[in-house]
């Protein structure tokens, strides 16, 4: 008698299903996404889980200096913008829209950027 195939738990099939998109989507980030983007995306989640918790700070336990807050989120939000900004400015992808931006000049002006933003949100603390 020949041994009939049964298929897999739906359960099972289901599960793999919807990690399979997420595994090739983070392979192919893997290995076509150079060690320069790398670093600035590291960079952009710690920003963005910065600026989460600081917010979840100032609503469990306190919002006391809130000038504080406002400045410590805005810091987020504005280095957030800045290295979103270099990123797709040091993108090879998108070298055809920045013809006349170098790499060098995108991170001096991310740099120069960064400064007056620290500048401005250190005077916001008093």
């Amino acid at each position: 008698m020949p041994a009939t195939k049964t298929a897999p738990p739906a359960k099972q099939t289901a599960s793999h299903a919807q990690s399979h998109p997420l595994l090739s989507l983070w392979n192919a980030y893997y290995d076509t996404t150079s060690t320069r983007l790398k670093t600035i995306d590291a960079f952009l989640v710690f920003l963005v889980l910065s600026g989460v918790i600081q917010f979840l700070y100032c609503i469990l336990v306190s919002n006391f200096p809130f000038n504080a807050f406002l400045a410590g989120f805005a810091s987020c939000v504005g280095q957030f913008v800045l290295a979103a900004s270099l990123r797709a400015q040091v993108n090879p992808a998108n070298r055809s829209e920045f013809k006349e931006v170098s790499p060098e000049r995108a991170f001096a002006d991310f740099a120069l950027g960064s400064i007056v933003l620290h500048f401005f949100v250190y005077n916001f603390l008093g």
